[in-house]
């Protein structure tokens, strides 16, 4: 889904709940969009003030609550007690590996880990609705 899309759903979230685009909600919305990686909350805000100044971290939680309950942004926790947010993939699933020393988070996809893991729902009898697979060790530069 392309960013325009994704605001389109949005704008429809917003009416359907009886809220208003606001200037703030559409700076945040703006620099969610400009990320490419897995943004917590302080980052986005520090991004977010170079354009707004005014706006503050009670305004960017709440905006990404809202890109989260409307299906635009995903909720991640990597075991280092920080929320973070990234969009909602375009066209598939992604998994990942977490450095525990540094922090560095790298996405991969792997099309026989999917099916592997529909071939045991299936072997289960089991109906997947969602499912994340998250590999924590040490990135090449942390391994030494």
């Amino acid at each position: 889904m392309k960013s325009t899309d994704k605001k389109e759903l949005l704008q429809k979230y917003l009416h359907e709940k009886g809220l208003k685009s606001t200037v703030q909600r559409d700076d945040i919305v703006d620099a969610f969009f400009k990320t490419n990686t897995h943004i917590s909350l302080e980052e986005l805000l520090k991004k977010v003030k170079r354009k707004n100044p005014k706006i503050g971290y009670a305004t960017v939680y709440r905006t990404m609550k809202l890109l989260t309950e409307c299906g635009i942004a995903l909720e991640r926790q990597f075991g280092d007690g920080q929320t973070r947010y990234e969009h909602i993939p375009d066209d598939s699933h992604h998994d990942h590996c977490i450095c525990v020393r540094c922090g560095k988070i790298m996405e991969f996809e792997n099309q026989k880990i999917e099916h592997l893991q529909k071939d045991i729902a299936d072997k289960l009898d089991f109906t997947v609705m969602n499912h994340k697979l998250e590999l924590y060790g040490f990135c090449s530069k942390c391994a030494d």
